[in-house]
């Protein structure tokens, strides 16, 4: 599993109700039902990725999250989960509400645009860059946003949710291992993590 996931799995308690948005090919949901005992369900668009999921015996639902996420009551889940998605939503702001209203925590994993391998891609090429986490060239990209950790922060502010706990990381090059980067994490980070919610009372 890829070391994002690793480190969000690790954030789930047992026994936990799970959603997870953009799920892919359930690699998550099938290790928390497995290793955690979590009742989970995903959303994915890609049919074959939902396939996949069924395949592994995952409920998981076909759609465009910002549809399907609307008939569920309020804090249906625990924890709602969008690795790796938010940068490809085009209204994050308007997401975000309606995922803290169904779920008591959301995680929200994304590349970080402000590694320094980037910029430098950048100013010394001049061509938009194509990275192990941004794989895609620019007119092919389903990615319609680029984010940073600092760029996250900023947005939590502004549109007003709690960040409760956030991790930066730089993965290797399996994905299957990293670090946690903790000295400069918006310029040496592959990907940031964030819980967000409401804070305990």
């Amino acid at each position: 599993m890829r070391f994002d996931l690793q480190i969000i799995a690790s954030w789930i308690k047992d026994g936990s109700k799970v959603l997870d948005l953009g799920c892919g090919e359930g690699d998550l949901l099938h290790f928390l039902k497995k290793e955690r005992g979590v009742s989970g369900t995903g959303i994915e668009c890609d049919e074959s990725k939902v396939a996949r999921c069924i395949e592994r015996g995952l409920p998981v639902l076909q759609g465009d999250i910002n549809e399907e996420i609307q008939d569920y009551p309020d804090k249906s889940f625990d924890y709602v989960i969008v690795s790796q998605t938010l940068q490809q939503v085009y209204r994050p702001d308007e997401l975000i509400q309606p995922l803290l209203r169904i779920g008591r925590r959301v995680i929200v994993s994304f590349p970080n645009f402000g590694h320094w391998k980037i910029g430098l891609h950048i100013l010394l090429s001049g061509y938009a860059p194509v990275t192990r986490q941004l794989p895609y060239q620019w007119y092919d990209t389903p990615n319609i946003r680029v984010i940073t950790i600092k760029d996250f922060r900023k947005f939590s502010r502004e549109v007003g949710f709690d960040i409760l706990t956030e991790v930066a990381i730089k993965d290797r090059n399996s994905c299957k291992r990293g670090n946690i980067i903790k000295i400069l994490p918006n310029m040496r980070a592959t990907y940031g993590i964030f819980m967000i919610g409401e804070t305990d009372k």
